[in-house]
């Protein structure tokens, strides 16, 4: 593991007296790579990470897209159109057998570290649900108490062939001793209409992890801050090609040649976004690093809104309006019979008979 940097090395004393408790928050984001293959490693890395954004005096902290379970950058699962591999099917395997269950033993672990800190924890995942994956972000609150989860609406390219889809029933934004807590991942962000469901909400700490380091991701993050008036943290890993299993066990596709071990693969990016659209942090492209900033005022939020509030004085609800459906939607359910004295459930709620 590279030695983690926190930027800035240290903040500076800020005078409580000069904010009430509720307009004063230090949020960090984490850009740092998974410990690719090894989630009972990660999770150890992600407690240690935890704890250096704790020592700044963080009180959220967020972490990148996929950070427990990995994200497969590079990776074909040995597919091409009308073709699979049988050595695509065992990564594939591979792959699941990281990901995390929801709720399950990796999630505890995670909310007794936001206890321990107590920090509220944003922590981007690999989920799974049976033989699918979907692609989440799990919060938690700083008494550990596991508030939720997002599953990512919108596969992006090929990460279609990997991850489900999420519905609308996990669009949350939870209330907290901070402040109003929200996020969606990657392109996602790009979405107009799901970036409204959490304005709608009232979001105020839009969580925004990500796997795109590019330079045009922060135009997307510093729009999603000006347009929804809300402090926008967003987070990707940093990973070197070294951070992935060598090949021939890992191929890394998408470069001409096969990347030396100290090829820069995903240079991260992640910044703190202002309501007003000004860069409290990052954008950091130098390594793994904890980022943090003082929110030192969150009523900038409410004077942001005096001029656009896109769900408020500057919506036109009789020329456009949104509709969210935030049912959840599932492939079978069983109707019970409650009549027949040998029907019960099993634990996935199917029925189980003699």
């Amino acid at each position: 593991m590279e030695e983690i940097a926190l930027v800035p090395a240290s903040l500076p004393e800020v005078d409580m007296a000069a904010f009430p408790a509720s307009n004063w928050v230090r949020a960090s984001v984490v850009q740092a790579s998974t410990i690719y293959g090894d989630t009972p490693a990660t999770i150890a890395k992600a407690e240690k990470l935890i704890a250096a954004a704790a020592t700044l005096g963080s009180q959220l902290v967020v972490f990148p897209e996929a950070f427990v379970g990995g994200y497969p950058r590079g990776s074909t699962f040995g597919t091409a159109v009308g073709y699979r591999s049988s050595q695509g099917r065992e990564e594939f395997r591979r792959y699941h057998s990281c990901a995390i269950d929801v709720p399950g033993p990796e999630v505890d672990l995670l909310a007794a570290a936001a206890a321990k800190f107590r920090v509220n924890l944003v922590m981007g995942v690999i989920e799974r649900s049976g033989g699918t994956l979907y692609c989440s972000i799990l919060f938690f609150d700083s008494q550990g108490v596991f508030l939720g989860k997002h599953r990512k609406c919108v596969p992006t390219a090929a990460e279609r062939l990997i991850f489900g889809y999420g519905d609308g029933s996990t669009l949350p934004v939870y209330k907290t001793e901070l402040g109003r807590v929200g996020g969606l991942v990657c392109w996602e962000n790009r979405m107009p209409l799901l970036r409204t469901a959490l304005y709608a909400k009232g979001v105020e700490f839009y969580c925004a992890p990500t796997a795109d380091s590019r330079e045009a991701w922060q135009a997307t993050i510093r729009h999603i801050a000006v347009e929804g008036g809300c402090f926008v943290l967003s987070c990707n890993q940093f990973c070197r090609r070294r951070d992935y299993p060598p090949s021939p066990d890992y191929t890394f596709a998408g470069f001409a040649e096969e990347a030396s071990p100290d090829e820069v693969v995903c240079a991260g990016g992640s910044a703190i976004i202002s309501p007003s659209g000004d860069i409290l942090a990052g954008p950091h492209y130098e390594g793994e690093a904890v980022l943090s900033a003082d929110l030192a005022d969150v009523g900038e939020i409410i004077r942001t809104k005096f001029e656009f509030d896109v769900v408020g004085h500057y919506s036109r609800p009789e020329v456009l309006s949104l509709t969210i459906n935030e049912k959840q939607y599932v492939p079978v359910t069983f109707v019970p019979d409650e009549k027949r004295a040998d029907y019960k459930l099993g634990e996935a709620g199917s029925p189980m008979l003699p």
